[in-house]
């Protein structure tokens, strides 16, 4: 067990946060299986422990989009992105992140870090995604919560000048991806870091969106590949990467987990939404 003991502490100079369930899928150790491993470590002091997060980042606004991806199937990138700010707290200052996420291959595609909660932030943001996706973005759905940052005059400009459908929801469940993303980045990287300034905080953000997106494995993905990798096996044409990924919704009388697009008995690959076509 040293030797799996050095490899854990290995995998977490760079990954602090790292659980052990994941560790075990990138060791593969042999002779032990993945609960007694999980266990064994739990035993040894390698557990994990999440802060709770309580500041508020949303400045609700009376003007509303409506919800359109609740139930929607996703079966390919640029179909739906998510976006969503998270608080850092430095001392007794408290900083911004903003992320964008493309919700079919959970990759990181923007952020921005500021001191402020102005609309600036998401704008950049935003621009930035556009350039790293730089193609027809028309049937996209850009998704957020109903903050007052996503109905800036300059954002939506953007947005509809990209034709990009604006889709938001009421409940933090409904951004859930982009909400995922900002617990991994602040659970299993910056609250594991010593940062002491608003420039190490930058710093230490990006690098932490760099070892998401290109090592650290995900288990909804097919082979548990990195957001990078998939895009890439994608762009290659490997079909042993495709899968469908529902929307959740409790309205949908389906097993979603089961439920792929070629039992939809829909004739074209377009926002399938059965809460919407049937």
């Amino acid at each position: 067990m040293y030797e799996l003991r050095c490899q854990i502490e290995f995998i977490r100079e760079e990954h602090p946060g790292c659980g052990l369930e994941n560790i075990y899928y990138q060791l593969n150790p042999e002779g032990i299986g993945r609960d007694r491993f999980v266990t064994y470590f739990m035993e040894m002091g390698y557990g994990i422990k999440v802060r709770k997060n309580y500041r508020k980042t949303t400045i609700p606004t009376h003007l509303r989009y409506p919800n359109l991806i609740e139930g929607l199937l996703v079966y390919q990138i640029n179909m739906v992105w998510q976006s969503d700010i998270t608080y850092y707290r430095v001392g007794d200052v408290f900083y911004y992140i903003v992320f964008i996420v493309d919700v079919y291959s959970r990759r990181i595609l923007a952020y921005q870090v500021s001191d402020h909660l102005r609309a600036e932030a998401n704008i950049r943001a935003l621009k930035r995604a556009l350039q790293i996706r730089d193609t027809d973005l028309s049937n996209l759905i850009h998704h957020s919560d109903r903050g007052s940052q996503y109905v800036d005059k300059d954002y939506l400009y953007i947005l509809n000048d990209e034709n990009i459908l604006i889709s938001m929801g009421l409940r933090g469940q409904e951004n859930a991806y982009a909400e995922r993303v900002n617990g991994i980045i602040k659970n299993e990287y910056l609250n594991h870091w010593e940062i002491h300034s608003f420039d190490m905080l930058r710093e230490k953000v990006e690098k932490a969106v760099n070892h998401y997106n290109h090592k650290r494995p995900h288990r909804s993905l097919p082979g548990r590949s990195t957001p990078i990798a998939f895009e890439k096996q994608l762009k290659l044409g490997n079909k042993n990467m495709v899968y469908n990924e529902w929307i959740f919704s409790e309205k949908l009388n389906i097993n979603q987990k089961d439920y792929t697009f070629e039992n939809t008995g829909f004739s074209e690959k377009y926002l399938v939404c059965p809460l919407i076509d049937g």
